[in-house]
């Protein structure tokens, strides 16, 4: 066999052996931003988790002499007016912010997962009913309903967390739905059902694993959009509250001061849009690898 063959028959292998994700990986690759987005989130996982054995100064530690201090040797990004070390307390709000970013986005994810998979498998007035449930939440001021939480139920961080979530869903199960009203119609899926196989074991084993594509891009899209919000609600005290910490919480303190302080402003924000601009690199990466129609370029 001559070796142009051989080659082409190696191609035709190799071709054959990859599946969706590992196509989808290897074009992840070659998008430098996204690998970077992706770097950036993984190192402010990893330097949220070790937060307490690498933090430079007690999270509390206050210094009320030296006060408000620009950064210097001592203190790479400064002190806030209470003398207190400014990258040990965004170390620490990096574990808050990141925190409601993930599980906030989580319980989005749930919910809207399985309402708009129940709806676009269900379809007629199931659907309907559900659907325009969706739509008069959409109408509803987020807002009004967290403050509303926060009144009824006090404030804690698990409630904010929920809060988020319940408020995020609501994208998600539209884009599932869609998703799932073009793949209820499909051969698979027609074969499950001929099968005998109950709605539930066709939603949880066939609609939920191919709609992972959309679903994961836009969860990559949904976590700095919660951040976010978090950052907003902190800023007009409706989120986190001391002496707990984050980068919205921060950022406010910053406004207060920047005048006299700028660097109790700069330092937050810049590590909240860092963080931000990360995820959103990664979340267009993510769309365009899971993309399949960009695979058969």
């Amino acid at each position: 066999m001559s070796e142009p063959m051989v080659m082409s028959n190696n191609i035709e292998q190799a071709e054959k052996g990859t599946s969706l994700w590992q196509d989808a990986w290897i074009r992840l690759r070659k998008n430098k931003l996204a690998l970077f987005g992706l770097g950036v989130i993984v190192f402010l996982c990893i330097i949220a988790l070790l937060t307490p054995l690498i933090a430079p100064y007690g999270y509390e530690e206050q210094d009320l002499v030296l006060g408000a201090s620009p950064p210097s040797a001592e203190h790479w990004l400064g002190t806030d007016i209470f003398g207190r070390d400014m990258l040990t307390r965004i170390m620490y709000g990096s574990r808050v912010s990141l925190m409601v970013g993930f599980i906030a986005t989580g319980v989005a994810l749930v919910i809207g997962v399985l309402w708009g998979t129940i709806a676009g498998y269900a379809g007629g007035r199931v659907d309907a009913v559900m659907m325009r449930l969706v739509d008069i939440l959409y109408a509803l001021p987020f807002m009004i309903f967290i403050i509303l939480l926060m009144v009824i139920f006090g404030r804690n961080i698990l409630l904010l967390f929920l809060a988020i979530g319940a408020v995020e869903w609501l994208t998600m199960a539209r884009i599932v739905r869609g998703q799932v009203l073009s793949l209820r119609r499909q051969e698979f899926i027609e074969a499950a059902v001929s099968l005998g196989l109950s709605r539930w074991t066709i939603i949880r084993r066939h609609l939920i694993p191919n709609t992972l594509g959309p679903v994961i891009v836009y969860t990559t899209l949904t976590i700095p959009s919660v951040m976010l919000l978090e950052a907003f609600l902190s800023f007009l005290g409706l989120g986190i509250q001391p002496p707990q910490s984050s980068w919205g919480l921060l950022i406010s303190y910053g406004v207060e001061t920047m005048e006299e302080y700028p660097w109790l402003l700069l330092f937050p924000g810049l590590t909240l849009s860092i963080t931000l601009f990360a995820l959103n690199f990664l979340g267009d990466g993510l769309r365009d690898a899971l993309d399949v129609r960009s695979s058969k370029d």
